[in-house]
């Protein structure tokens, strides 16, 4: 696992990108090249462009409209992103049926299922085309779009969990935007942030984006009062006709203290009225907040050789530093640890994990290009990409304090316990990934698209303690196909056969393999479905199948243990009837634990919703009307089924339903453009448990956020 005779993390940010550039003729660019001026993933678009279909595009599938894309993807732009008043990244989850909830809380990072899967956040998380670590919290003020796919992911990813994958791409430099925002972001929470951008030179050869924010973050619930800041540069420079250097660059910092779930009280739930959801059960006098730090950025060159032929390199780097602290209540004794005692009690923990690290490195170069053999076009692309990935810990605290505290005294004070003496595991990787596909366009009615990414990996985990590392290597190969028929004119269906593959290690405890890293394990996934796109509206249907094995502890080895089934039917429907705007999606979900020794047999994985219903209508209520200034109404409509909180499915949270409103206009004077935001979350103050994630060996419930407003006022100018 070498790069020439060095190391990767050897080479230098500029060698190694320079090294490859070199080579970018018989290599490729990122698996989420759109053509030669974005990186994208096939999407739906939130809001269809009049000048042009919505383009949908994913390395190998060519630049086709959305409809003709066989995967089924969702791209969110700023504006889309606003308007439902989405502040952090895991509130996009109320834009889409598919996604839902993993362990998502105030003061820590965002984490997501996708088809009942949840996904990995070292290993399901792009940014510009290339994987990065999102165990930190992710700024959106500088992201140009969130892009989310949905399904087994091998052709975009070597190693990831099934589900889909999760994209972010950077603002980069346009034509002249002067943008500034002021925003009360509930609570009591204010927001100040600027966009500009510029393009400099005699042909506009030279281009420079700037995204700043700050925030003070009070947001209601107690003892979470933190802080956040952003900035975020990005250029480029357009050599020659054809050839085009980006760079860009973030400096991110969240600091603010998390908020731990409540749990079930013995065979019980607890009654989500009955509890304050604005309730943090991490407020002793001495805890300390959640620090995330990172760096993060992209040196890019695109170059187009031909009408037929273009390469793209990109080098990217991530530096992450996190202070991780938490007084939080964990079980109700060392025998029952997975729970709250039957009478709302629970044995309170303090943990505390200084100078956390997380490093990614990547690099990788595509190649696109277009070869017509008789009838038949190819749309070729060959890529290679190279990361290395590194978590390096220190010796936490995870230290029992004396006595019990009470759902029902959830300020009781007690004594610390900081005391540096629980063991756990870096973690080391490097991986190459070889990429071919190709979408082959059989005929005016036909396609085809095949491509498979051979992976070489190599993983070792270190523990703090001194003990053995331990350590594997392997290659994989994630093989992917798909056939579309054009029905009718803008409808297509198709069927899609894939492969994924991820990785898990033991626990460092209570099993006699601790740290052992498991063989890959393949994911596969069917998929059936039928797209299509009308005058002001795009709609999609599928069906999909996917199976994936699981990992347990049993009789003390942690092994391999049966699988999940996850049988779906999904669809969306977007559409603007004149002043009506419609965007809906849907889920139903049928997910099995088959085959396992220490779980029953057809049982269903935990914190899985049955049902999903996302809907957001908007209407415009014209000037003729109002007689002064024109404005928007908007109400997202948010529903998901029942889910299991057990692994043995004794307990099961009810289905839920949440309302969002919002308004907003914007009034032109004297070439300044004034956008004004008012929302309401949660209208109704609906009282649920929103999710019941088992993290850390441990069952979690967090309450549905209280009514909430929020206001914003925008001026472009």
């Amino acid at each position: 696992m070498r790069c020439s005779s060095a190391s990767l993390h050897h080479i230098t940010p500029v060698a190694l990108a320079t090294t490859t550039l070199l080579s970018a003729f018989t290599l490729s660019s990122p698996a989420w090249a759109e053509d030669s001026s974005t990186a994208s993933l096939p999407a739906v678009s939130v809001k269809a462009s009049p000048a042009r279909e919505p383009r949908a595009s994913i390395a190998g599938l060519g630049d086709l409209p959305a409809w003709q894309t066989p995967v089924q993807a969702l791209s969110l732009k700023p504006d889309a992103l606003a308007n439902a008043q989405v502040q952090r990244l895991a509130d996009v989850i109320k834009l889409d049926a598919s996604t839902s909830d993993a362990y998502n809380t105030a003061g820590y990072w965002d984490s997501f299922t996708m088809r009942g899967f949840v996904l990995d956040n070292t290993s399901n998380f792009r940014r510009e085309g290339l994987p990065i670590n999102a165990e930190t919290r992710i700024a959106l003020d500088n992201k140009a779009s969130v892009e989310l796919l949905k399904g087994t992911s091998g052709l975009q990813a070597g190693i990831s969990a099934p589900g889909g994958l999760v994209h972010l791409l950077v603002k980069r430099p346009e034509g002249r935007v002067r943008q500034a925002e002021l925003a009360y972001t509930g609570g009591n929470s204010v927001k100040a942030a600027v966009d500009l951008s510029d393009r400099f030179g005699a042909s506009q050869s030279m281009g420079l984006r700037i995204n700043a924010a700050t925030e003070r973050l009070d947001p209601g619930t107690q003892a979470t009062g933190g802080q956040r800041h952003l900035l975020a540069l990005a250029t480029d420079w357009r050599i020659a006709p054809g050839s085009t250097l980006e760079a860009e660059f973030e400096h991110s910092r969240h600091r603010q203290p998390s908020m731990p779930g409540f749990s079930a009280t013995g065979n019980t739930l607890p009654s989500a009225d009955a509890i304050d959801p604005d309730t943090n059960l991490n407020q002793q006098p001495w805890s300390q907040p959640v620090d995330m730090r990172g760096n993060t950025g992209t040196l890019r060159w695109r170059q187009t050789w031909s009408p037929a032929w273009a390469s793209t390199v990109t080098y990217g780097e991530q530096h992450l530093r996190t202070d991780d602290h938490a007084a939080f209540p964990f079980g109700c004794s060392m025998e029952i640890y997975d729970r709250f005692c039957p009478d709302g009690s629970f044995a309170m923990y303090d943990f505390r994990s200084d100078g956390e690290k997380r490093i990614t490195r990547a690099l990788n170069a595509q190649l696109n290009g277009q070869v017509t053999l008789g009838s038949t076009r190819h749309d070729l692309t060959l890529g290679v990409l190279r990361a290395l990935h590194r978590t390096d810990l220190s010796t936490q605290a995870f230290n029992p304090l004396t006595g019990l505290g009470n759902i029902a005294t959830p300020t009781l004070e007690f004594a610390p316990n900081p005391d540096l003496t629980y063991p756990v595991a870096d973690r080391h990787e490097r991986s190459t990934e070889w990429l071919l596909q190709d979408a082959i366009t059989l005929d005016e009615q036909w396609r085809v698209w095949a491509g498979v990414r051979h992976t070489t990996l190599a993983r070792r985990s270190i523990p703090t303690d001194g003990s053995p590392s331990t350590k594997r290597r392997e290659s994989i190969t994630t093989p992917w196909v798909s056939v579309g028929y054009t029905v009718e004119p803008r409808t297509q269906m198709y069927i899609s056969w894939g492969e994924g593959a991820e990785i898990k290690t033991a626990p460092q405890f209570y099993v006699d393999n601790p740290l052992e890293i498991m063989p890959a394990a393949k994911s596969r996934q069917l998929e059936i479905g039928v797209k299509g796109q009308g005058e002001g509206q795009q709609w999609g249907f599928n069906w999909f199948r996917i199976q994936r094995p699981e990992f347990e502890s049993v009789d003390a080895l942690y092994q391999r243990d049966g699988g999940s089934v996850h049988r779906g039917l999904e669809g969306y429907w977007q559409a603007q009837y004149g002043q009506l705007g419609v965007n809906a999606s849907a889920m139903i979900l049928d997910a099995e634990r088959e085959g396992s020794a220490v779980v029953a047999t057809g049982k269903t994985p935990v914190n899985v919703p049955n049902i999903a219903l996302k809907l957001s209508t908007s209407y415009k209520v014209s000037q003729d009307v109002t007689g002064t200034l024109p404005f928007v109404l908007q109400a997202d409509l948010v529903h998901e089924g029942r889910r299991w909180v057990d692994k043995a499915n004794t307990l099961r949270l009810p289905a839920w339903t949440r309302v969002d409103v919002g308004v907003r206009a914007t009034q032109q004077t004297q070439g300044v453009d004034l956008t004004w935001r008012l929302g309401v979350s949660n209208l109704f103050d609906k009282r649920a448990w929103r999710e019941a994630p088992n993290n850390f060996g441990h069952i979690w419930l967090f309450p549905m956020e209280a009514r909430k407003l929020t206001a914003s006022a925008q001026i472009d100018f």
